[in-house]
């Protein structure tokens, strides 16, 4: 019996990886050339999503890597996360800059949470 679980897999890549009761989600990306805000909101929203399916909560979070294609827009994307992250439930986070997957990108966000 494997104690790795992976769903929605294809050959490059799963969306969600559990392994024991530690859940890794894949990157998630907003739509393509929204603005900051939205493709923060995007994100975030994927990502509940996710945890959810994998029987846990952003309450829950562990670890979070904000990838933004300029730091120029970090105020902006911070407005949408602060709003979105449980008071007192903060996880441990690094944001950098980085170039995303394509142009059009400009928010990547991984993160890791415990099951709920």
């Amino acid at each position: 019996m494997s104690d790795i679980e992976r769903k929605h897999t294809n050959q490059r890549m799963s969306q969600i990886v559990t392994h024991g009761d530690t859940i890794y989600l894949a990157g998630q990306v907003g739509t393509a050339g929204a603005s900051v805000a939205q493709q923060t909101q995007d994100c975030l929203d994927k990502i509940d999503a996710l945890l959810a399916e994998a029987g846990s909560d952003k309450s829950r979070l562990l670890q979070a890597v904000i990838w933004l294609a300029s730091m120029d827009d970090f105020e902006e994307m911070n407005g949408v996360w602060d709003a979105w992250v449980p008071e007192g439930a903060a996880p441990a986070r690094a944001c950098g800059e980085a170039k995303l997957a394509r142009p059009d990108f400009t928010v990547e966000i991984i993160v890791i949470a415990a099951k709920g």
